[in-house]
């Protein structure tokens, strides 16, 4: 009784950490660029605190990770850091040393397992109640985004973590706002996860109030137009291009489709009246051809283009790095940092370069294999709750699984988010998650049929409840 007591109890301690982590990964750059400046390089690590007391308290409430996933995760990173450790003692000043190593470390293992305890300690409240605030907290975001967006590229609200350098630009003058986050790269994240669970509120009946989901869709589109990033674009088609999945699963859903774009379309004729719309569209627009042009490429290759190229970049890289790599953390912009007193890219900006080239081609491709199949598992659980009703999962899976599988993991942001969406989307995909609820099934269940007693087959027949599955009347022609 008092095992069970203290296990329920550390249990409540971890939602309420992993509700910290959720606060403090949207207030980590405006801590950095604003409040604290001058603590810039240590805010980087803000959450790390809050990750312990999770594992700590997964450990009592025996909740913590001991799965295949895990053991495998924790061999890659002990074989990872033992070659560094051996193979650059002699090069590097150890204190440099074990500070790379460890932001390594921290950029490829420390953050993971919170996936597994996110999944297995959720409920539907939990997951409902992080996307209500989630589109909550988008309206005012996009406010900051049409700020950023109006002000010059050094103003205060343009500022950028630590004040060193300035905001990437757009075009026209403009920059490519970053929201409260220290790069544009919170802004892909947040509005993929938005789009999300906007798309989930829209096609599941009153799961918000009609008044939120008014306002967040119209703050959604006008955050995507003043961001001047195409990532962020790109983020939100994949996540509404996944419905077209959610059609051949599950044909019957196609009528409420119709009936969402066209209160979709309303919404975006009055969204796309205001100036600031207009202004950002053409900014965006701009940004779009200017970046075709000097790849001498349509838009749409460009696109195609750019989404490949990471990958390409990585499977050259496969092949000249070392058999053991450089070193877990060197290519990070914090290692650099650490070895060379500037924030660069020593070794190369794409994920899975990075990964070849600091850990080896063969602990390298492990760790690559890993993500690739943690997607995978995550995509297929997201499929089978689609065939149960439920669309949450798959609509969070869209949203998280490119950053799962390439996403740049040396940058906190891209790190934090990826491994809390992915936490929402296998806590989402329990079965138990459609059951607690039949207003999230995408149909309703069939009426249940009362029958009385002593009731004839004729009279049941011609009192009993109607049936819809006749299939020879005008509607089914």
């Amino acid at each position: 009784m008092n095992d069970d007591s203290s296990e329920e109890k550390a249990k409540r301690h971890l939602r309420r950490l992993i509700w910290l982590y959720f606060w403090l990964l949207l207030a980590e750059g405006a801590l950095r660029k604003w409040v604290f400046p001058e603590l810039s390089n240590p805010l980087l690590v803000i959450r790390d605190p809050v990750a312990l007391a999770i594992y700590f308290f997964a450990i009592r409430a025996r909740v913590f990770p001991r799965n295949g996933w895990f053991s495998i995760l924790v061999g890659i990173g002990v074989l990872t850091t033992m070659a560094m450790l051996i193979q650059d003692w002699e090069y590097l000043p150890h204190l440099k040393l074990f500070a790379v190593a460890g932001y390594g470390i921290h950029a490829n293992f420390f953050h993971l397992p919170l996936i597994f305890i996110m999944a297995r300690v959720l409920d539907f409240r939990d997951v409902r109640k992080f996307g209500w605030w989630t589109l909550v907290i988008l309206i005012p975001m996009t406010l900051l985004l049409v700020a950023q967006f109006r002000a010059s590229p050094d103003a205060f609200v343009n500022r950028t973590a630590g004040g060193e350098g300035e905001m990437m630009m757009a075009a026209l003058g403009k920059v490519r706002t970053a929201g409260p986050f220290s790069f544009v790269t919170g802004v892909v994240s947040y509005f993929a996860l938005a789009t999300a669970y906007l798309v989930w509120a829209v096609l599941r009946a009153q799961t918000f109030k009609n008044w939120l989901l008014a306002l967040a869709g119209g703050a959604l589109v006008i955050g995507i137009v003043v961001s001047g990033s195409r990532s962020v674009v790109g983020a939100c088609a994949v996540v509404v291009a996944s419905l077209s999945l959610v059609v051949i699963l599950r044909p019957d859903v196609v009528n409420r489709f119709g009936r969402i774009l066209i209160a979709v379309a309303v919404l975006g004729l009055i969204v796309s009246q205001t100036g600031i719309f207009r202004q950002g569209f053409k900014v965006l627009s701009t940004r779009f051809s200017e970046v075709a042009e000097a790849t001498d490429q349509s838009v749409a290759t460009d696109v195609i283009s750019r989404f490949f190229s990471g990958f390409e970049e990585g499977f050259r890289s496969f092949s000249r790095a070392p058999l053991f790599g450089y070193g877990i953390g060197i290519g990070t912009n914090a290692g650099a940092k650490f070895l060379t007193g500037h924030n660069v890219f020593l070794l190369s900006e794409g994920e899975w370069s990075r990964i070849f080239f600091e850990s080896g081609p063969v602990l390298g491709l492990a760790y690559v294999i890993w993500r690739c199949a943690l997607a995978g598992w995550l995509g297929w659980l997201s499929v089978k709750a689609v065939r149960r009703g439920n669309l949450l999962p798959l609509l969070l899976f869209s949203s998280t699984v490119l950053p799962l599988i390439s996403g740049q993991f040396g940058q906190p942001t891209i790190l934090g988010f990826t491994v809390f969406v992915t936490g929402l989307a296998f806590a989402a995909a329990k079965p138990e998650i459609s059951e607690l609820d039949n207003s999230d099934r995408l149909i309703s269940p069939p009426p249940v049929r009362k029958v009385i007693r002593g009731r004839s087959a004729y009279a049941e027949k011609l009192h009993g409840t109607p049936t819809d599955d006749h299939t020879n009347g005008f509607v089914d022609r």
